[in-house]
């Protein structure tokens, strides 16, 4: 079990990196921040020749803190990993002629 993240944690991920999101599983959690386009493209390429390499780059580069063993146990990494595409948020866009 990993020590207890306090709100006076939260905030200063709040302040360094904009939103902040909890993966709840059981008693496990795991604190993400968003991926950056860095990330997701290095994610997607390994994904490519891997669909496991894409959710564990997301999950590795995104982690702040929580429960180690969401990484390390096939089973929680596994629930994490279905919430994972909840991270990347892909606004509506909108083409306009002119």
């Amino acid at each position: 079990m990993s020590k207890e993240i306090t709100q006076k944690q939260i905030d200063a991920w709040k302040a360094e990196h904009g939103d902040i999101f909890m993966i709840k599983i059981e008693d496990k959690k795991a604190y993400l921040k968003k991926p950056n386009r860095k990330t997701l493209s290095y994610a997607a390429m390994a994904g490519q020749k891997d669909n496991m390499a894409f959710n564990e780059i997301i999950l590795k580069d995104c982690w702040l803190g929580g429960d180690e063993e969401i990484k390390t146990d096939d089973g929680l990494f596994l629930s994490a990993s279905a919430k994972l595409p909840e991270l990347i948020q892909i606004k509506e866009a909108e083409l306009v002629k002119l």
